[in-house]
């Protein structure tokens, strides 16, 4: 172990500690204690291995520079991630969601180490107190802190045909080939495509049932019904029915944390034949993760809704 360089045990004692976090913090017997979906996992863990990281690198190198610290504190983090994508601890969805966080936060970390090393003399236990940090934290936010929101998100297409040529594109989808759907940054991550959408009617109270790659299914009931104008509609998601290995269980729909709540298409009649096509969603997030969730969620939905209605668009032309 002696023959081990500082700079390798900054990396190693980072992985180690965000595995180790990582690991206990889903245990069900510490659910008052810690969190995977929390503050204190997302921005002050990162924050503590960087921290861990530059701390270790100082001692071979006193005079390191800003961005120095900014990009070395990335090393632990980078073997972190990829360790929880391998050993499957981790999908790939949640990991693209914290990679810039982890990486932001990592830096801060590894600034404070740099500075508050260069500045100020290292007392015995620094480590161990920024180390305790966010377990000191945790069961404070998990059990006093509820930030919870609602949003919605809305995006518009112009369409070259009549409100009805839009209109009976929308209840029942036929079987959605791949090439129909154009290049999205959420597929990319892993998200699962749409492949159909079918109706058991065609008024208020009627449950269309959205069929997504991978096995995922859930219903929509039809709340408004204006032939040509507007279908609105509740969702109604069981997230047990949807498997884990399709979404990753942090992000699953209709979970713990992240759910589309109600969403409507809406038609418009535009001159010289033409509609612009409204698809709307309301999602409530359940995570404590503020603007950071919100960020993330509406441009996923965006990304999801634009493939949408450039689909209904393409089809609603022929």
């Amino acid at each position: 172990m002696k023959n081990i360089s500082p700079k390798h045990v900054g990396i190693l004692l980072g992985v180690a500690y965000g595995v180790i976090i990582r690991v206990i913090w889903e245990l069900d017997q510490l659910n008052g204690f810690g969190g995977l979906v929390t503050i204190s996992f997302m921005f002050i863990v990162p924050f503590v291995i960087g921290f861990i990281r530059i701390y270790f690198e100082y001692k071979v190198k006193d005079e390191l520079t800003a961005g120095e610290m900014t990009v070395i504190a990335w090393q632990p983090i980078f073997v972190f991630l990829l360790a929880s994508i391998v050993t499957l601890l981790e999908g790939s969805i949640c990991v693209l969601i914290a990679l810039p966080a982890f990486m932001f936060f990592s830096s801060l970390g590894g600034l404070t180490a740099g500075y508050g090393l260069k500045h100020f003399k290292n007392k015995p236990g620094t480590l161990s107190c920024v180390a305790l940090i966010p377990l000191i934290i945790a069961p404070v936010e998990i059990n006093y802190l509820q930030l919870s929101n609602v949003y919605t998100i809305e995006n518009t297409i112009i369409i070259d045909a009549s409100p009805s040529h839009v209109w009976g594109e929308l209840g029942n989808v036929n079987h959605i080939d791949k090439d129909e759907l154009p290049f999205s940054f959420t597929q990319l991550m892993g998200v699962p495509a749409p492949v159909s959408a079918k109706m058991s009617g065609a008024n208020v109270g009627s449950v269309r049932t959205s069929i997504w790659e991978k096995n995922v299914k859930f219903n929509e009931v039809i709340t408004e019904w204006s032939i040509n104008e507007k279908m609105s509609y509740r969702f109604e998601i069981d997230p047990d029915t949807i498997p884990d290995t399709s979404l990753d269980k942090h992000v699953k729909l209709g979970g713990d944390y992240f759910s589309p709540l109600t969403g409507f298409y809406k038609i418009n009649h535009l001159e010289n034949g033409k509609s612009e096509l409204i698809l709307s969603t309301t999602v409530q997030d359940n995570t404590n993760f503020g603007v950071y969730s919100r960020i993330w969620g509406e441009f996923i939905f965006r990304d999801f809704h634009t493939s949408l209605l450039k689909l209904m668009k393409a089809r609603a032309e022929v």
